[in-house]
């Protein structure tokens, strides 16, 4: 039998016959079957008895032990970031220091760019202002969708409005 797709991406290829016999014989389990190894896996209780979960879960912790889980230098890094968060247990916060990086940076547009585009034979030119905010027509806006509605009069993605990234039809 074969796994369907999304729960071989999410486990990952099984490595052998074995361990696909063994991800098939979880599968089969009922939920008490499941907390019994879990908690024997893990070593502790389950925060959910959902069955999905807890079949994920003991799969992907036999795979580790298997394959010998993560390297030295990733453990490393796990500590070096897990030392940066700072717990307030009297506030019940939690803080964490240092640089964090945010995947929409690699989105921001630098300020003094200009973008061009023509639309119903009128040149649109939007310039990035040092505080981030859009200029267009002298009007300040937040964001390249927001100016797309300006000029359109109706609701467009703003970063495929000025060709920053392809519709689905065009990445397909």
């Amino acid at each position: 039998m074969t796994l369907p797709k999304e729960i071989r991406n999410a486990l990952g290829a099984p490595k052998s016959s074995e361990a696909l016999r063994e991800i098939n014989e979880l599968r089969a389990m009922t939920v008490p079957e499941l907390v019994v190894r879990y908690e024997s896996v893990w070593g502790k209780p389950p925060r959910s008895k959902h069955k999905a979960f807890l079949w994920k879960r003991i799969a992907w912790k036999l795979e580790e032990a298997r394959t010998g889980g993560l390297s030295t230098r990733a453990k490393a890094r796990l500590e070096e970031l897990m030392a940066e968060i700072k717990i307030d247990f009297e506030n019940r916060s939690r803080t964490v220091s240092g640089a964090l990086t945010k995947t929409a940076a690699r989105h921001r547009l630098s300020p003094g760019t200009t973008l061009i585009r023509q639309w119903r034979g009128q040149q649109i030119s939007v310039r990035v202002l040092e505080t981030g905010q859009l200029d267009w027509n002298g009007a300040l806006y937040g964001s390249l969708t927001a100016v797309a509605k300006a000029v359109t009069g109706s609701h467009w993605n703003g970063r495929l409005f000025f060709g920053l990234t392809k519709g689905k039809e065009a990445a397909a």
